[in-house]
C-alpha cells in the first residue's frame, strides 16, 4: 500500500500553538520535508522528534516533489513543514499536493496556525468574505496588474510584507486603492505582537520617524458595493443619454432593454429615458 502526506501546521511565533496531533505524526513517518532543515531542527529538538528531515523548496520543489512522491508510492509516510504556519499556503506546498493527487496518493492536512486568518481574525473589518494576496510581486507590470484589481476588490484584502518594503508597500497601495482603512498585525503570536487598527495613511505617518521591524500582515478594507455603485452612477451621469444607449445597443441589446438598462445605471424610471429620447 502507498504512503501518505501529512501537511503539518507549525506555530507561527508560539510554540504552544503546536498541536499535539502534530507532534505525534511528525514523530511516526518516515520523512520529514522542511522548507529550511537549520529551521526546523530547532522546531523538532524542542519536542525530543528524532525523524529525519529532508529539504523542500522553492528551487527544488519540482524534482524533489517527484522523489517524495515516489517515496510515498512505495509505502513511506511523509510530513511536509514550512518555517511557519499551515503548508501549501502561499508556498511550495501547493505543488507537492498536486503531484501527490495526480499520482493517487492520500493528502490530509493537520490543521494549525496561519498568519492571514489569524490577523484576519484581529482585524476588526469584515471576516465573512476575504481574499489573500500573500506578497505582492517584485515584477513591475505584475503588481501594477493586481493592485489595478484590488482597486476594485469589495471583500477584506490579506496582504504579507517584510519590514524592509512596508512603506513603500504601503505608498504604492495609497496610490493604487485611495484611502482605506487598515489593521497593520506585526510579530503575531509572539512576545510583541502588535495589532493597529489604523488607516493606509495613518500607518504611513506612524514609520515616519520610525523603522518598520517584524514580519508583517496587512488587512485592508474592501471597497464597499456602495461606493462601488456610486462611482459607477457617477461615470454613467458624465456619459450623454444617447451614448450610453448606444454603449448597450452595440452590445447586441434592443432598444427597450437598452432603455431598461440605462435607467437602472442612472438610478432613474425609465419613463424618464423614454422621454428625453422623444425630445430628441
Amino acid at each position: 500500500m502507498s504512503g501518505m502526506l501529512y501537511l503539518c501546521a507549525t506555530p507561527i511565533g508560539n510554540l504552544g500553538d503546536m498541536t499535539s496531533r502534530v507532534v505525534e505524526t511528525l514523530g511516526s513517518v518516515d520523512i520529514i520535508a522542511a522548507e529550511d532543515t537549520r529551521n526546523s531542527i530547532k522546531l523538532l529538538n524542542h519536542f525530543q522528534i528524532k525523524t529525519s528531515m529532508t529539504s523542500y523548496h522553492e528551487y527544488n520543489k519540482v524534482e524533489k516533489a517527484d522523489y517524495l512522491v515516489e517515496q510515498m508510492r512505495q509505502g513511506k509516510n511523509v510530513a511536509l513543514i514550512t518555517d511557519a504556519g499551515t503548508p501549501g499556503i502561499s508556498d511550495p506546498g501547493e505543488v507537492l499536493v498536486a503531484k501527490c493527487h495526480e499520482a493517487g496518493v492520500t493528502v490530509t492536512s493537520l490543521p494549525g496556525a496561519a498568519a492571514c486568518i489569524t490577523a484576519l481574525t484581529l482585524s476588526g473589518l469584515s471576516t465573512r468574505r476575504f481574499c489573500f494576496e500573500a506578497f505582492l510581486p517584485s515584477d513591475k507590470k505584475e503588481k501594477a496588474q493586481i493592485l489595478s484589481e484590488l482597486k476594485e476588490e469589495s471583500r477584506t484584502i490579506i496582504l504579507y510584507e517584510a519590514p524592509h518594503h512596508l512603506v513603500r508597500t504601503l505608498k504604492e497601495l495609497l496610490d493604487a486603492l485611495g484611502e482605506r482603512r487598515l489593521t497593520l498585525c506585526r510579530e503575531l503570536t509572539k512576545k510583541f505582537e502588535t495589532v493597529v487598527p489604523t488607516t493606509i495613511e495613518g500607518a504611513l505617518a506612524m514609520y515616519e520617524h520610525e523603522e518598520p521591524r517584524g514580519e508583517y500582515v496587512l488587512v485592508l478594507e474592501g471597497k464597499g458595493l456602495e461606493r462601488k455603485r456610486e462611482e459607477r452612477q457617477a461615470a454613467w451621469q458624465s456619459m450623454g443619454i444617447e451614448e450610453h444607449m448606444k454603449h448597450y445597443e452595440k452590445e447586441g441589446m434592443d432598444e427597450k432593454s437598452a432603455m431598461k438598462q440605462v435607467a437602472k445605471d442612472r438610478g432613474v424610471p425609465k419613463r424618464e429615458i423614454y422621454k428625453y429620447l422623444l425630445s430628441k
